[in-house]
């Protein structure tokens, strides 16, 4: 993990970099998020870490359905041709069980698709036919209390965004994201 002396600074061309850490670069990630942004990761404002295969986010997640999202927004998007705006307005407290229902039903859920460029399609097609609505900035962290992993609402104090493995979302402060199909979230 040792960081690279040059001249030029890392990562020129601003790419989003992926890193694997270990179990115990993991357990200190302030450290290696400091690497990481030595690297240039935080050049590209977003980078990719793929946890440890030891590192396990949650048994289960069927305790968390009566966890309050206080203010959804719902996503008006109005466009044509490449050019598109975006109102967000805020929605009534609901339940991730409340959302759930309402992710899965027929208006909201990800459509059939047989790639991911017809998905893609999909998206940009439907995009301002259905107002999906967005979770979001909810404090906290949904993961185990076990002493022995990581935990992972303490482990970021940086503006680089990250994605780990396609399955959660660290920020500046962690937050809970419950994004629909369509949802955008730029702002994050």
């Amino acid at each position: 993990m040792a960081a690279v002396i040059s001249d030029s600074p890392p990562n020129p061309s601003c790419k989003i970099m992926t890193f694997r850490p270990s179990m115990d670069e993991f357990r200190e990630f302030n450290k290696y998020l400091a690497y990481m942004e030595s690297q240039g990761a935080h050049r590209a404002g977003v980078a990719k870490v793929i946890p440890p295969k030891e590192w396990k986010p949650r048994k289960h997640y069927n305790d968390i359905e009566e966890l309050v999202i206080p203010a959804p927004i719902q996503q008006i998007v109005t466009g044509q041709a490449g050019l598109f705006t975006q109102y967000n307005i805020r929605k009534k407290p609901m339940t991730v069980k409340e959302f759930r229902q309402l992710a899965n039903s027929d208006k909201y859920c990800t459509p059939r698709h047989i790639d991911y460029e017809d998905l893609e399609r999909k998206y940009w097609k439907n995009l301002t036919f259905v107002a999906p609505i967005y979770g979001a900035d909810i404090s906290g962290s949904i993961y185990d209390e076990t002493p022995s992993k990581v935990e992972v609402n303490y482990i970021c104090k940086s503006q680089t965004v990250l994605f780990l493995d396609s399955r959660i979302l660290l920020l500046f402060m962690i937050i809970r994201l419950f994004p629909f199909f369509t949802s955008n979230c730029p702002e994050h």
